[in-house]
């Protein structure tokens, strides 16, 4: 199944108002076809029929002529109509404005409770979209790109709405009035109904290849104007350097780029839609000359009155009138598959290993974090980010991490929360390979604090329980005193419940970083991991931290014995309290030691200590 019509599909979790919309449209193209053929009797006044002053007449007429279909007005009804001309005339058109109002009240009806479907099940869809987005791995969602994945999100979804509104609204509304008005016309003459009939093929064959071209370039469209959102964003986030360095015409040359290739994609959607209506309505206009020409023999032979084929004209001219949005519409379907195609290629995505919910739980960490000949590669990377890694560590250990840029001491550590799997090799916690458990009870047992700090929209303490939903207000400030960030937080005009900007901004890069470390010692983990966590904080603010991790190290974490810190620093004070270092280079662990041990015999670490630490 096409993924859109999976999407569309979703609109049937809510029956019972798709099925009232559906015949309310019924309602409303069923009052078009009764008003055309009211018009007969108003018809043959105009024309001065000899049935158009008496209505028993007029219903007898009818019945002979509905007589095909089976349907037939009691004669009891006809016999106690009033007569006369202009009686006639008024008690038929008083009834067409009733069918009239009838009608709009249905189209109404229709349309309101179709957009309702639209909406609750758009709804749904971000929300299954999100959820499925949320479980994909890290690597997938940096291949495509946050921003494209946002764009997907909000403006796929949303153009989901044009083809389901199409679908279940317009459609509906047009394709019933028009196949009431062809039934009506076939039932007046199917000679005339037949001609119209044939170009039905035609325009069909149009409509589904100018569809076709409107669906690639939507795509296109789609993708560039993720491309623009992309330009856009970078360009505001990081507004402070655009500034220091002048670079303001650069990032505009950027930002035209991708928006003329916008431009273009949407130019050639522009073709195919406005190409549809004027060879329809050629093929149209060639159809309504060889019916008048059927017209004109059947009338000269006899064989058809004027106020039948008037009738014919005017139905088929509503049919027309109503079919012709049509193809409009099958383009806004086949634009709306475009966005659809992007929303399943994240949706039918392999999902991150772990989330079942078969999975045993991993017991809390007591003994070991072992690396097992770990190897790691990136996709299209050229050499391995691990290479080859072997490394215990014990429970309650403090373990600095350092080497040159590059050297695969963060990806090392993301191998523990699995972040990243390895290529090959084993990551084991007490003896426990980690992909065999549930990553749930994994992560639980993590605390992580990285050097790029990631705040939520809300207040300072809804940012340190992040996670931790059910902590009270003094276990929050009681892991801000910890974390040494109890002090700004108080000075701040709302304290605590202060509103965080957005990324977190109104902030200095320390506080924010003091906030995460908060967050972390809040969650109480087994292991804790630091990565750059104090780089943007003073050196007096540093060793506070310091002391206070190395306090936290030291505690129970909830079931006896102290916590696992894994620490990646570039400061030699962070290095020092560890017990032990790694050294990393290239993928690999080029020695391991004290800090007194590496200095005499690794090259690496001495170049580091001289020059960084």
């Amino acid at each position: 199944m096409k993924p859109f019509w999976r999407y569309a599909k979703k609109m049937l979790a809510y029956p019972f108002t798709l099925a009232a919309a559906m015949s309310l449209a019924l309602i409303s193209a069923g009052s078009l076809g009764a008003g055309i053929m009211g018009l007969r009797p108003v018809l043959d006044l105009v024309l001065g029929g000899e049935e158009s002053a008496d209505l028993t007449k007029v219903i007898e007429s009818w019945n002979r002529t509905l007589a095909p279909l089976g349907i037939r007005v009691p004669e009891s009804l006809a016999q106690s109509l009033p007569t006369g001309s202009f009686t006639v005339a008024a008690v038929v058109l008083s009834a067409l404005g009733l069918l009239t109002l009838m009608g709009a009240a249905a189209n109404f009806g229709h349309v309101f409770l179709s957009l309702t479907v639209v909406n609750r099940t758009l709804t749904d869809i971000r929300h299954e979209i999100f959820g499925k987005i949320l479980q994909l791995p890290l690597q997938k969602v940096i291949r495509v790109g946050p921003t494209d994945v946002v764009q997907r999100i909000i403006v796929d979804t949303w153009s989901l709405s044009t083809g389901f509104s199409t679908l279940i609204s317009k459609a509906v509304a047009d394709a019933t009035k028009g196949c009431v008005a062809v039934v009506v016309a076939f039932v007046l003459d199917w000679r005339l109904s037949l001609v119209a009939l044939a170009v039905a093929p035609i325009i069909y064959t149009v409509i589904r290849k100018l569809g076709s071209r409107i669906r690639r370039a939507s795509r296109g469209a789609l993708q560039h104007q993720a491309d623009v959102s992309r330009t856009a964003l970078e360009s505001l986030q990081g507004f402070r350097v655009v500034k220091v360095h002048t670079t303001e015409a650069r990032q505009l040359a950027a930002f035209d780029g991708s928006n003329r290739r916008f431009l273009s994609e949407l130019n050639r959607v522009r073709t195919a839609r406005a190409l549809a209506s004027p060879l329809v309505e050629v093929i149209a206009i060639f159809a309504v000359g060889i019916m008048a020409m059927v017209a004109i023999k059947a009338i000269l032979d006899k064989e058809l009155d004027r106020e039948t084929m008037i009738l014919v004209l005017a139905a088929l001219g509503m049919a027309g009138a109503s079919l012709r949005p049509l193809t409009g519409l099958v383009n806004d379907i086949q634009q709306s598959s475009a966005a659809a195609d992007r929303l399943w290629e994240l949706e039918s995505a392999e999902p991150e290993p772990g989330h079942d919910a078969s999975l045993p739980t991993l017991p809390p960490h007591r003994h070991s974090i072992e690396f097992r000949d770990v190897r790691l590669e990136y996709p299209d990377a050229g050499t391995p980010a691990i290479d080859g890694v072997n490394l215990t560590i014990r429970a309650g250990e403090t373990v600095a991490f350092v080497g040159p840029n590059g050297s695969g001491k963060t990806t090392l550590l993301s191998l523990i929360p699995r972040i990243f799997d390895p290529t090959a090799g084993q990551t084991l916690i007490d003896g426990t390979d980690i992909r065999s458990c549930s990553i749930e009870s994994l992560r639980r047992q993590i605390g992580v604090v990285t050097q790029e700090t990631v705040l939520f929209r809300g207040t300072i303490a809804e940012n340190i329980a992040y996670g931790m939903e059910q902590a009270t207000r003094d276990q929050i400030i009681a892991a801000a005193r910890r974390a040494r960030a109890h002090d700004f937080i108080a000075a701040k005009p709302g304290g605590y419940d202060e509103p965080v900007a957005e990324q977190g901004l109104s902030m200095s890069g320390g506080q924010r970083q003091r906030l995460a470390i908060a967050r972390a010692i809040l969650r109480d983990p087994r292991i804790l991991i630091l990565d750059e966590a104090t780089s943007m904080i003073d050196a007096e603010s540093e060793a506070r931290i310091a002391e206070a991790i190395a306090e936290f190290g030291k505690g129970s974490g909830g079931s006896g014995g102290g916590r696992t810190c894994l620490i990646v620093a570039h400061r030699l004070s962070t290095v020092l309290a560890a017990d032990r270092i790694v050294v990393m280079d290239k993928g690999r662990i080029a020695d391991i030691g004290t800090h007194a041990e590496l200095l005499a015999r690794c090259p690496v670490y001495r170049a580091l200590a001289e020059h960084q630490l």
